[in-house]
């Protein structure tokens, strides 16, 4: 049995994924224009796990990440990011082959396959994927998208967007049409979005960490305070941000100070 789980361990980091570990400015669309107009959404249904990519969990980088049993209501808010040519017909963590032209997207930690909304917060876009890769392994990335999905999101030319990514139930979805709800809060440039990098029961650890942080820029880090089931939560945040390269050089700097936990809060 260790020799099988061991092969599958080192079949899965062979398979890891089509996205890799690549950065997005290695990446790049294809050289010649295509038409994505008559391309159509995924159709969400129930499969199987796939038999590739679905380990307990696994190792990238010297980073652990554990696959979720189940995707039922997971909601998430972040940074998206898109991966094209340089993958283009190799082999996904799924075991599926990577076509940048479908409607599919990477996900580090849902069930693979498992059918999402992802909605560009800036604009309102919305399309149906279906996940069957592992990644971005982006420190700030959440989710990456196919060439089309992005490009039908409207991120193409900047590279990354502020996306919410919401799991579908494929039955509920044969029986209903749209089982996900809409996306309420939009972002202009204006408004930014934040990092948050802690939440506290006590008022004097938020505060300390508030200080420790206070060398990234003067009243950029802020203490925000929310009841949560009956509970006073002091929750950390950097911003507000509008720009996506700042707040990837401020993470990059988030272990100098002890932060080994972050996630991208749009209010």
């Amino acid at each position: 049995m260790l020799f099988i789980k061991t092969v599958f361990i080192i079949g899965f980091t062979l398979l890891i994924g089509a996205c890799g570990v690549t950065s997005e400015r290695d990446d790049g669309p294809p050289q010649e224009g295509v038409d994505i107009s008559s391309v159509l959404d995924a159709v969400p249904k129930n499969e199987p796990r796939s038999r590739y990519g679905n380990p307990d969990s696994y190792v990238v980088m010297g980073k652990q990440y554990h696959v979720m049993r189940d995707s039922r209501g997971f909601v998430q808010k972040g940074i998206a990011s898109w991966y094209g040519k340089k993958f283009h017909g190799r082999r996904t963590s799924s075991g599926e082959t990577y076509n940048m032209y479908a409607m599919t997207a990477a996900h580090k930690t849902l069930p693979l396959p498992t059918y999402v909304q992802v909605t560009n917060i800036g604009n309102g876009r919305s399309v149906i994927l279906k996940v069957n890769d592992r990644g971005p392994f982006h420190e700030n990335r959440i989710i990456d998208l196919s060439y089309t999905a992005a490009a039908k999101l409207d991120i193409l030319k900047n590279g990354t967007g502020l996306v919410e990514v919401q799991a579908i139930d494929a039955t509920r979805f044969a029986q209903e049409g749209m089982p996900v709800r809409p996306v309420t809060t939009t972002v202009s440039n204006s408004s930014g979005f934040y990092i948050q990098v802690g939440s506290f029961g006590k008022l004097p650890n938020a505060e300390q960490l508030r200080t420790r942080l206070g060398i990234l820029g003067e009243n950029l880090v802020k203490i925000s305070q929310v009841v949560v089931e009956g509970e006073t939560v002091y929750r950390v945040r950097i911003g507000p941000l509008t720009d996506i390269d700042m707040a990837d050089s401020i993470v990059s700097r988030l272990d100098q100070f002890g932060v080994l936990e972050h996630r991208i809060v749009v209010d």
